[in-house]
Order: structure tokens, then sequence, then C-alpha cells
């Protein structure tokens, strides 16, 4: 009897998250089906361009910004994530990498809460 209890716990716990993560796993978020704070870790390359404004940005950066920037939501929400936020992103910093590297369709002028790209 206790271990069908437990498993029916376990199935019970395995519902709820499932349920818990319906919304992402259908495209609700900012990036898709992609949690905000994983994308979050794809600019890896790009933490000291986040910290100094007169840091280089390496090429490997840009490309990601490239590819995050075609949602701007997306990349506004990445920028401003607790990833982010725990990793030591400025984010009147990082919203100057799309133009530091030089994105000819970046969203110039996209508000991104307090921030504007320039």
């Amino acid at each position: 009897m206790e271990l069908q209890a437990r498993c029916l716990c376990v199935v019970a716990m395995l519902l709820v998250a499932g349920l818990a993560g319906l919304d992402t796993a259908h495209g609700a978020g900012e990036c898709g089906r992609v949690p905000v704070d994983q994308v979050a870790l794809k600019l890896a390359p790009c933490a000291a361009a986040t910290q100094n404004p007169r840091a280089a940005v390496p090429p490997s950066c840009c490309a990601q910004v490239r590819a995050i920037g075609r949602s701007p939501k997306c990349l506004c929400a990445v920028m401003l994530s607790d990833t982010a936020r725990k990793a030591g992103v400025k984010p009147a910093v990082a919203m100057t990498i799309p133009k530091r590297c030089a994105i000819a369709n970046r969203p110039v002028g996209y508000k991104c809460g307090p921030y504007t790209l320039p």
C-alpha cells in the first residue's frame, strides 16, 4: 500500500509540473518555446560588453544578439532577465550592444522597460 501511495504522489507531482510548464511548451513566452533565462545563457560571450560600454563586443556575442534580436520582445526579456541580472549585466549598457555590433536591422527606438534600444 505504501508503494502505491508513493507512486501516486510522484505521478501527481509530475502532472502538476507538466501543467505548470504548459504555457511555455506551447510558445507563450517572450522567446517562444524556450524560457527567457535559457536564452540568456546564450549571451555568455557578451559578459564584458554588458558591463562596460567601452569593452569590445566579440563576434560570437554579435551573432547571438543578431539571432535573438529577430524578436525585439525576446531580446528585451533576455537583457532584463533574472539570469542577466545575476550575471551582473547593466541593462543600460546591454541595450547598446546591437548598435555596437552594427546590426543594421536592429529595432531602433524599441522600448525595453525603462530603456530604449539605440
